[in-house]
């Protein structure tokens, strides 16, 4: 595990809590997200609560977890999104001309994201591969991304295949994957792509972009925050009285 780690004592899930320079490629670690939505659905699917737990680093993706450390520890922790790991990540491959791959979405995505990490960190050597759209993965399936990915050897990689499916890949094969670094960013793809828009950053600062996601998408994204949200509390309310 990554030192500086907030503990969450929910589910028992360790909270990163760190400065991203801490996270070097001396170790192979996998990196997930942890939102409110993320949190309840894996309280009804073990394998996914399981590639939670046991990630390297945890980083807090939603205010409604860093109320929820605040509320049940007294610590204050900063909202790490997926976006700024990406960022992080592709500033310290640029510095050490280092690769990174992108494994999920779709070819046009994947073509826009080569694009632009070729102009934003030009050091950096890039490649992708849009595994087929299902719900399941066959052996075959697996066996081939697997292949592609170790035929590049990245420093990095970043999957994006959507929670829980990517976080639940990465884990069962983190051991097979030729690289230093795992990454789970799902959304991401599409903010840097820019095949779908992110909140400004005024509304980041505002810790409103959830309410903006949700006027902007509001079919896809009600149930993640208006169902699973009061689900959520009601499990943080449920554990602030056990304790």
């Amino acid at each position: 595990m990554i030192n500086s780690l907030s503990t969450l004592p929910l589910k028992n899930y360790s909270i990163f809590n760190g400065a991203l320079n801490q996270i070097g490629f001396a170790q192979k670690i996998l990196i997930n997200t942890i939102n409110q939505y993320s949190f309840c659905i894996a309280e009804e699917d073990v394998t996914f609560k399981e590639s939670l737990q046991y990630a390297d680093v945890l980083l807090p993706d939603g205010m409604a977890i860093v109320a929820a450390v605040r509320l049940l520890t007294g610590q204050k922790i900063k909202k790490i999104a997926g976006a700024d790991m990406h960022r992080h990540l592709l500033q310290e491959l640029n510095q050490k001309g280092g690769s990174c791959f992108y494994l999920g979405s779709s070819d046009n995505t994947l073509m826009k994201i080569k694009e632009r990490v070729l102009i934003d960190f030009p050091n950096i050597r890039v490649g992708t591969f849009s595994p087929p759209f299902k719900k399941e993965y066959s052996q075959t399936d697996n066996e081939k991304m697997v292949e592609i990915v170790n035929a590049f050897k990245p420093h990095v990689l970043f999957v994006g295949m959507t929670a829980p499916k990517q976080e639940k890949w990465a884990y069962a094969h983190k051991q097979q994957l030729d690289t230093k670094i795992i990454c789970t960013i799902g959304a991401v793809f599409d903010f840097y792509a820019g095949t779908v828009k992110r909140p400004s950053p005024f509304w980041i600062n505002l810790r409103l972009e959830w309410f903006i996601r949700l006027l902007k998408e509001p079919k896809r994204m009600w149930q993640r925050y208006l169902y699973y949200g009061p689900v959520f509390i009601r499990y943080i309310l449920e554990q602030k009285i056990k304790l």
